[in-house]
């Protein structure tokens, strides 16, 4: 590591500005110095400088907009700065497009994944695969030799041949990672929210990919809002806030509060786990009866009533999510019945389910949550564009009152944006997810479907949102939720359990610990 900016930051000053601290190390892979950015009147970069050694993990830390992202795409030639410096190996250089720090030996795995849809796996993976055939081409044998080798590595079983888009975002992660390894000689990696949507077990997989890189000297620059990871993996933690480093952490200086405390600027209370107060007498707003719909879903049966959180649990590939997609009339099931206020209900569309009171906030929120060239103002009014008309009958939508549910939007979920007029593909990855999420629970459905509703946030804006769910669960809205993060089920009345497609059990919100769901997720016999 280090930084040219450093600090063991306190939680009594979490804010202190930063001091020195020079550790005497190799020559850095990459350092930066003074880097500054903006992006029209916000401040993504202010005055960075900070270095990332051979063999060590590098976590970056920081609320969303802090600018973390910001660096990882300086470094990797996608921006550029306004004003600063960037080292490799000690040379000043400017990296003007990707392809240069991509041949200078620098892999990215950004938090948007940057895959093509219709490619299969090994053309995702062989995208930069630098060794091409005499006339030019590339050498495909060769490329799939390599990309077997690298799938073999993070013991993901792809079929080289099958086309991204049918995976599901674990597996395309895995490309993506894959990706970046393809190349023999990488001298650095950097992993943006690498296990957002992961479960345990390829969480723990991730983790030990890392760990062997950093022990073959490679640099490993790791951003993650999964505190307890960064703890375990890092050698160093910066922290970012407003666009600048306000603390460098060696390994074992922090705990799970210092760090919360160190990237809010002051000290977050951990929310107390919910007491259930749902009347079980009441009939369910919806209900699920032996739903199918292959090849992920069996035969699962829910009921989640008004003002009821129902969590689902599950290993990636469970059916969890193609459950979700069936019920907001995304993909149709193949056997069972749904109900809605005790009517049949079948929807033929997601327009239909929306029609009908049920919303989904997906969990891939660039391809199926945003519309990212469009403004944040147009993005927060999709879902509630009727009530937000001027003239009905003509379809006009009056910009006043989209002015105003866009700064409630944004107000309430603490975005971070120049105005409501932004557009969403300029904000973090983290703000635009507040952004999907803050369209749906703003709407007042009677059904809210969560899909991972804090993949990418930050710690401070988890509590935001897990209070907006709650509030909106108190006023009469049934919630489904369904988090890779088991620690923030505890937002939940009851949380189902789903594996191989069938649910397994259900438990009470205070039951459900992570220790215990992830019991029941593994065990060939859970009793009823």
């Amino acid at each position: 590591m280090t930084a040219e900016q450093t600090t063991s930051g306190t939680l009594t000053d979490p804010g202190a500005a930063p001091s020195g601290r020079h550790p005497d190390k190799a020559q850095p892979v990459v350092r930066v110095q003074d880097l500054c950015k903006r992006y029209g009147g916000a401040i993504a970069l202010d005055r960075v400088s900070m270095s990332i050694n051979p063999g060590e993990v590098h976590a970056l830390v920081g609320a969303n907009g802090a600018g973390k992202s910001t660096l990882v795409k300086i470094i990797a030639g996608v921006e550029q700065p306004d004003s600063g410096t960037v080292y490799l190996n000690g040379v000043p250089t400017r990296l003007h497009e990707a392809t240069r720090a991509h041949h200078a030996g620098l892999s990215f795995v950004h938090q948007e994944l940057n895959l093509v849809p219709k490619f299969s796996v090994l053309q995702n993976m062989a995208m930069g695969f630098d060794i091409p055939t005499r006339f030019g081409f590339v050498n495909w044998p060769a490329a799939r030799r390599r990309a077997n080798e690298v799938l073999g590595l993070l013991e993901a079983p792809l079929n080289l041949d099958t086309a991204v888009e049918r995976l599901n975002v674990s597996q395309r992660w895995m490309v993506a990672l894959g990706r970046s390894l393809m190349r023999d000689g990488a001298r650095m990696v950097a992993l943006d929210e690498p296990t957002a949507s992961f479960g345990d077990e390829d969480s723990h997989r991730v983790f030990d990919i890392v760990r062997g890189m950093a022990g073959r000297g490679v640099a490993v620059l790791y951003i993650s809002h999964r505190l307890e990871e960064v703890l375990d993996l890092s050698s160093w933690i910066t922290v970012f806030r407003n666009g600048s480093i306000a603390g460098v952490y060696q390994r074992g200086e922090l705990d799970h509060r210092r760090l919360t405390a160190a990237i809010a600027g002051k000290e977050i209370l951990q929310p107390a786990r919910h007491e259930a107060k749902t009347d079980n007498t009441l009939e369910p707003v919806l209900k699920v009866s032996h739903v199918s719909a292959r090849p992920r879903v069996a035969d699962i049966s829910l009921e989640v009533r008004a003002g009821e959180i129902v969590g689902l649990a599950g290993l990636v590939g469970a059916g969890r999510t193609e459950l979700a997609r069936v019920i907001a009339g995304v993909d149709k099931s193949s056997g069972g019945q749904m109900f809605l206020e005790g009517k049949q209900y079948s929807p033929r569309s997601t327009f239909d389910a929306i029609k009908a009171g049920v919303v989904l906030v997906p969990e891939e929120r660039r391809a199926q949550g945003l519309i990212l060239e469009e403004t944040i103002s147009f993005n927060v009014n999709l879902a509630t564009m009727s009530s937000n008309m001027w003239n009905p009958w003509l379809r006009l939508l009056s910009p006043a009152k989209a002015r105003t549910a866009a700064r409630e939007v944004i107000r309430s979920f603490s975005i971070r944006c120049t105005s409501p007029s932004q557009r969403v593909s300029s904000l973090s990855g983290g703000n635009q997810q507040k952004v999907v999420v803050g369209r749906f629970v703003k709407a007042r459905p009677k059904v809210i479907i969560l899909d991972e509703p804090t993949v990418g946030v930050d710690v401070g804006a988890r509590s935001e949102i897990y209070d907006l769910i709650r509030q909106r669960a108190d006023d009469g809205a049934a919630v489904l939720m369904i988090s890779s993060d088991f620690e923030e089920l505890h937002l939940c009345d009851r949380v189902v359990v789903i594996r191989e497609g069938r649910d397994v059990a259900c438990v009470s919100g205070a039951d459900a610990t992570k220790e215990h769901l992830t019991t029941l997720c593994y065990r060939s016999e859970v009793e009823s």
